[in-house]
């Protein structure tokens, strides 16, 4: 059974920074894509940052973009995100994602309980 377990969320001030983790177990997750999302009260949840499992490559939301780094630990079955210079806009509950493509068209994904963070002064 794949599960996923963020940790690292909690209150930072603006301008802080503060680290999540995603461990995943269950399956390997080396060659696939990795990533977080965020959802605001009210809002939708929406992409924060993606890490492909091949070469690494990342994406970003243009809000975050310069503030925010994924990483990814293949031993470990974990992948990070960094979060610096938060704004309170950033306030969510963030969840850890994970894809499984079982064909050229269709994926499985796998998502964390989430890990609320607060940016507050």
């Amino acid at each position: 059974q794949v599960q996923l377990a963020e940790s690292g969320g909690g209150l930072v001030q603006p301008g802080g920074s503060l680290l999540l983790s995603c461990a995943a177990s269950g399956r390997s997750f080396s060659r696939d894509p990795m990533g977080w999302y965020r959802q605001a009260p009210g809002k939708q949840r929406e992409l924060v940052a993606r890490i492909t499992g091949g070469d690494g490559s990342t994406r970003y939301a243009d809000s975050v973009k310069g503030r925010f780094t994924i990483a990814r630990d293949n031993a470990k079955n974990t992948v990070y995100q960094q979060m610096n210079s938060p704004k309170p806009e950033d306030t969510a509950s963030y969840y850890c994602n994970a894809e499984r493509w079982v064909s050229i068209e269709s994926k499985v994904d796998y998502w964390g309980q989430g890990t609320k963070v607060t940016v507050s002064s």
